[in-house]
């Protein structure tokens, strides 16, 4: 029997009668459906860790966030996720409210393929050894706390210096983050297909003003230089403070985030398209 997990974001009043209507609708097709609220604590992943390993499928009602936080949780058993969207933009998700059900029917029968989306992985360095660790499907950031005054980060790529940057804030972004924070500051936008990262300074004073796109075996650090406040966050969630002299080290992930897809593997460029607005003024 296919097990199928429906996970809603618990702030949205929409979003838990629809996962039980969900539910429903798999258990009239001889599918084994279970229902929970999208969350990011450790201890709630871990409580959820065992179900999502037996899931064949995970299905998420929310936004591109919601879809963020299963894939982390997901990534690690290989249960594809197929996205209904209830936030603004939804870029991950593969269906809306008014056309899900002919569109789930079609990856229960098996007419859809798995795409595999690159992760990376983060660790915090302080005096030598590793006090924290990230992982991010979208990017992780280094940036400025709460004081508005500009950092001085070294980018280092496999141990070389590249440059220092005098900004706002550095990104790291995977293609799936590239339409994300990075998109906002001007970086270029890759296909999923790509396993390539970026790096994207945020609001650069006379330092390199451009995307700087890495192979995917790079191992990127970026050196804080500040005597001020600093933070890195994974996906926007749980910035982390820093001290002068740590180091963010990023490199891919081992596990890949997996969506189950009905469209062609073009369909990134009409989807990006059509979230953004382009696709209706032509």
């Amino acid at each position: 029997m296919t097990v199928v997990g429906v996970f809603y974001h618990p702030h949205k009043e929409e979003a838990q009668p629809l996962a039980e209507e969900v539910v429903r609708w798999l258990a009239a097709r001889d599918a084994e459906g279970w229902a929970a609220p999208v969350r990011d604590g450790p201890a709630e992943t871990a409580a959820l860790a065992e179900r999502v390993a037996q899931s064949s499928l995970l299905v998420v009602l929310g936004g591109d966030g919601s879809t963020l936080r299963v894939a982390r949780m997901a990534a690690p058993h290989g249960a594809p996720i197929f996205g209904i969207n209830l936030g603004r933009v939804g870029f991950l998700s593969e269906a809306a409210p008014d056309n899900w059900q002919p569109r789930l029917e079609q990856v229960l029968a098996g007419d859809c393929w798995v795409e595999r989306r690159l992760m990376l992985a983060g660790a915090l360095e302080r005096d030598g050894r590793a006090v924290a660790h990230f992982k991010a499907l979208n990017d992780i950031v280094v940036g400025r706390g709460a004081e508005a005054r500009v950092l001085r980060l070294r980018l280092y790529v496999d141990d070389h210096l590249v440059t220092t940057y005098t900004a706002d804030a550095l990104i790291v972004a995977t293609p799936t983050g590239s339409t994300a924070y990075a998109m906002a500051v001007g970086g270029p936008l890759l296909p999923p297909q790509l396993q390539n990262y970026l790096v994207v300074p945020v609001a650069p004073h006379l330092s390199l003003d451009r995307a700087v796109i890495l192979h995917e075996q790079a191992r990127v650090a970026v050196e804080v230089q500040v005597a001020h406040d600093a933070a890195a966050a994974a996906d926007g969630q749980s910035a982390v403070p820093l001290q002068n002299g740590d180091r963010i080290v990023v490199t891919r992930h081992p596990d890949r985030a997996c969506f189950a897809r009905i469209g062609g593997p073009s369909y990134f460029y009409h989807r990006l398209m059509e979230r953004l607005g382009y696709w209706h003024r032509q």
